[in-house]
């Protein structure tokens, strides 16, 4: 696999000069948002990635949305707004109590707008030290509260030191992001797609077997990576089975290498994919609870990034993680985040989880 991401967006320097715009100007103090659109495994999610890392000096705040997590309201911008929830006393009352409300902190119904211009107020109390970049991945499968208060927020931020940038699984349906400025992933260009493949397999590659990758994937940069891994090098040399979808392929490869893992390992993976926020106390927490060990990540590691937030590889690999569970897997993970999950400060979730 290509070891850095400077291998992984080969042939993306139009891509990586939008986002650096975005970013510049926010730093100027012209916030804006960038919705990326692509099929899986385009490179949406080392473009968040990349503008990260590019993203120096600024507070960066995450949130990705979660298939099995669409039917909790709020769920995707309580995770965004997590690192500044502290800040909620500076808000005007309304504004606080329409906040907590939506986010399981009080009683009644939250109201749209009043958590729209909350979250707007955090922001800006944020960006007061710093600029603030928000980062929101597989974006197509926000629930819908959450969706339309951070395009609230994105149709906001242009006098602020904000940006937001999201990522989009094409095809989506997902009206809320559509009115925002986006900017759709092609495939790569032949010589671009064969110098990524030189970067992911170090070995020599027949050339005929080089051809076949380059067709079946199509220009699509992880589908590249993947391939290879998929086939191994005795499919390699006698040729690939025609996959179905991209999306199959890839899925298919991060479920081959979860098979490899020994069982404390993959469990660890599966309680990680089953829990959307990252919280590392979190996931710790309940990895103790089922009895596995910290030296259980170390087999781990190639697929999710342990540090101060839990972090697949991609997107793909947690939800190939959470689908290659059994049920009973899935309910033992389920069960001991709910069980570690705080009561009074994230009742909803808890609840979710259970």
């Amino acid at each position: 696999m290509p070891e850095t991401y400077a291998d992984v967006l080969i042939g993306r320097q139009d891509d990586v000069r939008r986002l650096d715009a975005l970013l510049r100007a926010a730093r100027e103090g012209r916030g804006g948002a960038l919705v990326l659109r692509g099929e899986p495994g385009i490179g949406k999610s080392a473009l968040l990635r990349r503008a990260e890392e590019a993203a120096t000096g600024f507070l960066v705040m995450r949130a990705s949305g979660a298939e099995f997590e669409m039917e909790l309201p709020f769920a995707a911008l309580h995770q965004l707004l997590a690192p500044v929830t502290g800040r909620v006393g500076a808000l005007p009352a309304p504004h606080r109590e329409a906040l907590e409300v939506a986010f399981g902190l009080g009683t009644g119904t939250p109201d749209p707008f009043l958590v729209g211009v909350a979250s707007l107020g955090l922001l800006v109390e944020a960006v007061r030290e710093r600029p603030l970049l928000c980062v929101v991945d597989d974006a197509q499968w926000l629930d819908r509260a959450s969706a339309k208060a951070l395009a609230f927020l994105a149709r906001r931020v242009s006098a602020e030191s904000i940006a937001l940038v999201f990522a989009v699984r094409e095809p989506s349906r997902l009206p809320e992001l559509d009115t925002l400025p986006a900017h759709a992933l092609k495939g790569l260009g032949e010589s671009d797609a064969r110098a990524l493949l030189a970067a992911a397999v170090r070995a020599p590659l027949d050339e005929r077997v080089r051809a076949r990758i380059l067709a079946e994937a199509r220009g699509n940069p992880l589908a590249l990576v993947e391939l290879p891994r998929t086939a191994g090098l005795a499919g390699m040399a006698g040729g690939f089975a025609q996959p179905d979808s991209i999306p199959a392929v890839i899925e298919q490869s991060f479920r081959a290498r979860l098979e490899l893992l020994p069982p404390a390992a993959r469990l660890l993976v599966t309680v990680a994919a089953a829990d959307p926020i990252g919280d590392p106390g979190l996931l710790w927490r309940a990895a103790e609870l089922l009895g596995i060990d910290a030296a259980a990540a170390t087999a781990a590691v190639p697929l999710v990034e342990f540090g101060t937030r839990i972090r697949f590889s991609h997107p793909l690999a947690r939800s190939a993680a959470y689908r290659a569970a059994t049920p009973e897997e899935r309910r033992g993970a389920h069960e001991a985040l709910a069980a570690v999950t705080d009561p009074v400060a994230d009742p909803d979730r808890r609840a979710w989880h259970r």
